[in-house]
């Protein structure tokens, strides 16, 4: 298929899925959404985007599991130590000054970062006392997080993570392991809103202290990295931080003035 025809089939999906669903992918990076939108032609078993098009406007089980392709990323518990490190060392004592927290973990997919960033702020003395926020667009990945589950396969990865991460105790003690899962402990989530919200469409909900959203940004273009990094603008308090991803950066952002530099190299920022 010539690429100029695949870059418009692709280009009318997207706008077919936000009048039918009111999802908006149209500024989302166009090599990412391609390849998304190929592997999902694949696993749906339809000959081409405009018939994958077809499917999931008629069928919304379809598009329940396009979704899953199209925001699904790769994610670990304390994933990049050393920004949990920058976190423990260079934010939390500011924190420590609050007499109540709001966090909000934006993109949170099915909840390793939520969990991290809550064995955190317990470590620290500080989580019975936040309130914090997760949101994605996925209802799927929020239910995931909500239940708190993941394979005993990936949490020997998770507990070396934790332990680079300047973790205090043992990992295990998070966790109750049976039937090939591990089980985090909901007291880490007593305090977690899981809701829906689109970076996309939706506006600023609350006032907060931190923001992460780590690993979300690379999949979106300039114009929709622009509207993000103003939502966090935004939603901060005064001096609050922003965390994001180490292939993240505010560098050429309209919005990156609002913020400086608290660890540049482990992208740890501050609202001026």
């Amino acid at each position: 298929m010539p690429q100029a025809l695949l870059d418009l089939e692709v280009r009318l999906l997207m706008e077919a899925i936000y009048a039918r669903y009111n999802h908006d992918f149209r500024e989302y990076s166009g090599a990412s959404q391609k390849r998304r939108v190929l592997h999902a032609v694949e696993q749906l078993q339809c000959d081409s985007v405009s018939a994958l098009q077809g499917l999931v406007l008629r069928d919304a089980r379809a598009f329940a599991q396009l979704l899953e392709i199209l925001t699904v990323p790769f994610t670990e518990m304390f994933r990049e130590p050393t920004f949990f490190v920058a976190l423990r060392e260079q934010v939390m004592p500011v924190l420590q000054t609050y007499p109540s927290l709001k966090v909000w973990v934006a993109g949170c997919a099915s909840g390793e970062e939520v969990y991290s960033l809550a064995i955190l702020l317990h470590e620290e003395g500080l989580l019975e006392r936040s309130i914090i926020y997760a949101t994605d667009i996925n209802p799927a990945m929020l239910e995931r997080a909500r239940q708190g589950i993941f394979s005993i396969n990936d949490v020997q990865q998770y507990t070396r993570n934790y332990q680079a991460a300047g973790g205090r105790r043992g990992f295990s003690d998070y966790y109750t392991a049976a039937y090939g899962a591990a089980r985090f402990d909901r007291e880490l989530v007593k305090r977690v809103t899981f809701a829906d919200h689109s970076l996309a469409t939706d506006h600023v909900f609350s006032e907060t202290h931190l923001i992460c959203c780590r690993n979300v940004l690379i999949y979106f273009n300039r114009n929709l990295q622009d509207r993000a990094i103003g939502l966090f603008a935004q939603s901060l308090c005064h001096r609050g931080f922003l965390g994001l991803g180490s292939k993240e950066s505010l560098d050429f952002c309209t919005n990156g003035a609002a913020f400086e530099p608290v660890v540049a190299r482990e992208r740890l920022f501050r609202k001026r």
